[in-house]
């Protein structure tokens, strides 16, 4: 049962259960940090498994339910944080909170929890305070993806569906960026300001919710051979991706998702074409 691959995903569920509690704080830095640590669990613990040989029912189950914690309960709430710092579209003081993002977002989810859950007039009025909820399709969604994908034969060479790893890696530009910036937050772009609405972060992020459980065949990082014509789609993926990484920092993280899900339909309907033809 304590074999250390069970123990990286231990490591991994931990991340997570830490990341909820420090998002709860207005912590989203460190919070963001965990996930990205959880990813890495979440490799670590498949990796020494392969090494070591071992595959078990167990590790499976266990796999499954770390996710759901790290790669679902965990970035549901920080994205249900981040559409409540959207809904203020006021300035923001920047010397009130001491520079300090996490003392900002502390303050403002106070707010929304005295107008949900005490009914205390503020600026979340009766219309809007609500709409943070829209994060909780994230963790719902994310139930029935990791249950499908234990089941599905399918998805041994591709993934059917967004994976959640990478619907958490996508929901992280947002606190990462926010807390990078936030001492210049009212010099940012008039785009960049929409792009963390309130309500455009719940529309993006209960559109990938659904992705998680759409029927898309998308590419598997997974290498059998090392020959361009097998990997074609991949090899230029990756390469797009350290590209991006190196010239567009954060910006990087949304852009690689997209390339990824961009080259995955480019190469589903490049296979059905060879299917017809031959």
């Amino acid at each position: 049962m304590f074999r250390l691959p069970n123990l990286l995903t231990g490591f991994n569920l931990i991340c997570g259960i830490l990341c909820i509690l420090f998002t709860l704080s207005g912590r989203i830095d460190i919070a963001s940090f965990l996930l990205i640590l959880a990813m890495i669990f979440d490799f670590l613990d498949g990796f020494a498994a392969r090494m070591m040989n071992i595959k078990s029912e167990l590790g499976q189950q266990l796999d499954s339910l770390a996710d759901l914690v790290s790669f679902g309960v965990a970035p549901g709430i920080i994205t249900l944080v981040m559409i409540i710092l959207g809904v203020n579209e006021a300035p923001i003081a920047i010397e009130d909170y001491n520079g300090a993002a996490s003392s900002y977002v502390y303050f403002q989810i106070q707010a929304w929890q005295q107008a949900v859950f005490y009914n205390i007039p503020n600026q979340f009025d009766a219309s809007i305070k609500f709409l943070p909820f829209v994060a909780l399709l994230i963790p719902f969604l994310s139930m029935f993806r990791l249950a499908k994908f234990n089941l599905d034969t399918r998805q041994s060479d591709k993934f059917i569906g967004v994976p959640t790893p990478l619907n958490t890696l996508f929901l992280l530009f947002f606190p990462i960026h926010f807390c990078f910036q936030f001492t210049e937050w009212n010099l940012q772009a008039a785009w960049v300001k929409q792009i963390f609405d309130c309500y455009f972060i719940a529309g993006i992020s209960a559109v990938f919710a659904f992705l998680l459980i759409s029927n898309i065949p998308l590419i598997a990082l997974k290498f059998k051979t090392w020959s361009w014509s097998d990997n074609a789609f991949r090899y230029v993926f990756l390469i797009s991706s350290l590209v991006s990484i190196l010239f567009l920092f954060l910006w990087s993280i949304p852009i690689i998702v997209f390339l990824y899900l961009l080259f995955s339909l480019i190469e589903n309907r490049q296979n059905k074409k060879h299917e017809i033809q031959s």
